[in-house]
């Protein structure tokens, strides 16, 4: 009977993966936050083109992240069949995939940005701006990408120090070199958008570079990356429903009040900054339950998966803890306009008492993604918006719900899509062993 117990690691092997990660993840926000104080000095106009034109390239790179959460799930498995010089192939296949992904997003994105550009501003400066700043940036696109390859191979066999160096030597560059640019140079905006390209151009050499220095150079092999191309597929489809709940849900609280926008992001860029440290944790579980996966070892796949859901309980507990006792002062550190303060409330304790739902969800989806679950994991979020979120917000607004009906779309939301992964992972079903899924 022991034998058919589910085995645990030692706790140190999921921290030396997820507090790297969590630099990974929280390098690019910050970063941003630089480059947002840098070009805010320029003038309202300035930061106006710098926050659409971010957007709008986030939202590309952000639509695919499968370079990343995909490579590492395929990575993962290799490496667990100690196959390494397969695993580190993975990688050169996806890094084909990220320049002629990027290279197509490149050419397209130039053609587009203008007319995108005006469409979402409904003003000519702004557009200007935008597109000023936006076709200098997504000359970065391919880099970017490449980054996401990078990271999504290294993690996969368990080397996670290395991309948070890379990551952090190219941000650090870049954040000393935007207001130089920006400033003495005489670039203005357009000095922002030449860092950033700096910024990714740093990082994925230096991904390339190791690459090389593996010696696993392979010729583009199309079975490969068209196999790394369906597992994106779900993963994309995934994130366009997370993209058409949130961008929902900002366009709900616009239409609701002024004080409710504001009130809206303080408390979702919250929101978002604890995702980020909550997927830390997901990103160590990727790692492990691909390489248990990889050696036929379900028992200890099953085994990791428990810990890490215990983790994420007890981190969401944590932080749910530490942000109700911040309440009386945190809010105000973000804005001291009376009616912002005075709706916040209404989102704060839905924020607050989501934290430990989201660190059991963002867990399980870890799991399942390390065993390359994309496809479950794509109908779960499908339906979760569908049925939940969805159908709230755009009541909220017909309905006059404010931020208490947007926040309430969010809890249902995350409600289904854990009692989802929870039945997901009680199933077992994930748990298909081997160097490759099929």
């Amino acid at each position: 009977m022991t034998d058919l117990m589910p085995q645990r690691v030692p706790a140190r092997e999921v921290w030396r993966l997820a507090v790297p990660a969590l630099g990974v993840l929280a390098a690019e926000p910050l970063y941003v936050l630089v480059d947002t104080a840098v070009v805010g000095h320029l003038g309202a106009l300035p930061l106006a083109g710098l926050a659409l034109g971010g957007t709008l390239l986030s939202l590309v790179s952000t639509q695919l992240t499968f370079l990343s959460y995909g490579t590492t799930a395929r990575t993962a498995r290799l490496h667990g069949a100690g196959r390494r010089a397969d695993a580190v192939g993975e990688g050169v296949q996806a890094t084909w995939l990220a320049l002629a992904v990027g290279l197509a997003v490149l050419v397209v994105g130039q053609l587009v940005a203008e007319p995108v550009a005006r469409l979402m501003s409904g003003d000519p400066a702004v557009a200007e701006q935008t597109v000023s700043w936006l076709r200098i940036a997504l000359c970065g696109t391919p880099m970017i990408l490449v980054t996401m390859a990078g990271n999504g191979w290294m993690r996969g066999v368990q080397d996670a120090a290395r991309p948070l160096r890379y990551v952090l030597a190219g941000n650090a560059l870049s954040a000393a070199l935007c207001p130089v640019l920006v400033y003495p140079v005489g670039w203005g905006l357009e000095g922002s958008a030449v860092a950033n390209v700096v910024a990714q151009t740093v990082s994925a050499s230096l991904f390339i570079r190791a690459l090389i220095r593996e010696g696993v150079f392979r010729r583009p092999q199309p079975s490969v990356m068209w196999a790394q191309l369906r597992l994106g597929r779900d993963l994309v489809l995934r994130s366009l429903a997370f993209q058409a709940c949130f961008l929902s849900a900002t366009t709900v609280a616009a239409r609701t009040s002024t004080e409710a926008v504001g009130a809206h992001q303080v408390v979702w860029q919250l929101w978002t900054f604890l995702a980020l440290v909550l997927d830390s944790v997901a990103i160590a579980a990727q790692s492990l339950i691909g390489a248990a996966l990889g050696a036929h070892d379900s028992r200890r796949a099953r085994g990791i998966a428990s810990q890490i859901v215990s983790y994420g309980l007890v981190f969401g507990c944590v932080l749910a803890v530490v942000f109700a006792a911040a309440s009386p002062v945190l809010p105000g550190l973000f804005t001291t306009d009376a009616g912002v303060l005075a709706a916040i409330p209404y989102a704060w304790w839905f924020f607050v008492a989501l934290q430990p739902v989201a660190g059991v969800v963002f867990a399980l989806d870890g799991v399942l993604l390390g065993a390359g679950d994309a496809t479950f994991l794509r109908n779960a979020t499908l339906g979760s918006a569908v049925l939940g979120y969805l159908p709230l917000i755009w009541m909220s607004l017909a309905f006059g719900w404010g931020l208490a009906g947007i926040w309430t779309g969010l809890s249902l939301f995350m409600l289904l899509r854990m009692g989802f992964v929870v039945a997901r992972w009680r199933s077992g079903g994930w748990a298909v062993v081997g160097a490759v899924r099929t």
